[in-house]
């Protein structure tokens, strides 16, 4: 797949004549990305949809990025050693800042395992626009909601670089927000990250 990071010597950047505060303003609202990371089963998909429908009846332009999503397209070609664990976060941020830069409040729900990886997206973004969600979650709980069945092919053997059987998973050391998902149900996990939002919001 070619040196990835490499930049093109045949491109040039255009500057936009709408710029971002113009959308924001358009919008009514500035834009900031939600990164739920965790273990599989932590509760990602659920809160990141379930924000979005809130912010969304608030009449807030809204997008969510979902892992599973996304690797069937942008991502489809990618699979899951460290290398292309690595290449999935960092198109996704790409594809977030572009978002950001549009004025929406970007959900974006993905394992990302690595703490470098999500700390090269934080990196993309002016400071205090990348909110980072850890969804903590015993890794008991995660098997006890594997409604997919993951990780029992993963002890198995039968599914190779697995997060938390297979593959290590890093937690943020210094994350914007840590939900328990394993204590807290659904809701009050929401209300957690809304006054999170409304608080950045008002920055």
């Amino acid at each position: 797949m070619g040196d990835k990071n490499k930049k093109s010597s045949n491109t040039v950047w255009h500057v936009h004549r709408i710029t971002r505060k113009e959308r924001e303003k358009l919008n009514g609202h500035r834009g900031l990305l939600l990164w739920f990371t965790g273990l599989s089963g932590s509760g990602k998909s659920t809160l990141a949809s379930a924000v979005e429908e809130r912010l969304y009846s608030q009449d807030l332009r809204t997008f969510v990025l979902d892992g599973d999503n996304v690797r069937h397209g942008l991502c489809s070609d990618l699979g899951f050693s460290d290398v292309d664990r690595r290449e999935n976060i960092r198109r996704i941020g790409e594809v977030a800042k572009l978002l950001v830069e549009s004025g929406s409040i970007v959900m974006a729900a993905f394992i990302s395992p690595f703490r470098s990886d999500r700390q090269r997206v934080r990196n993309l973004l002016p400071p205090g626009d990348f909110l980072e969600i850890h969804c903590k979650c015993s890794l008991e709980k995660c098997e006890e909601r594997d409604v997919k069945g993951l990780y029992k092919k993963a002890r198995a053997g039968e599914i190779k670089d697995f997060t938390g059987i297979s593959s290590p998973f890093e937690e943020p050391t210094d994350p914007e927000l840590v939900l328990e998902t394993d204590t807290y149900d659904v809701n009050a996990c929401v209300e957690q990250t809304l006054a999170l939002v409304k608080k950045r919001m008002s920055l």
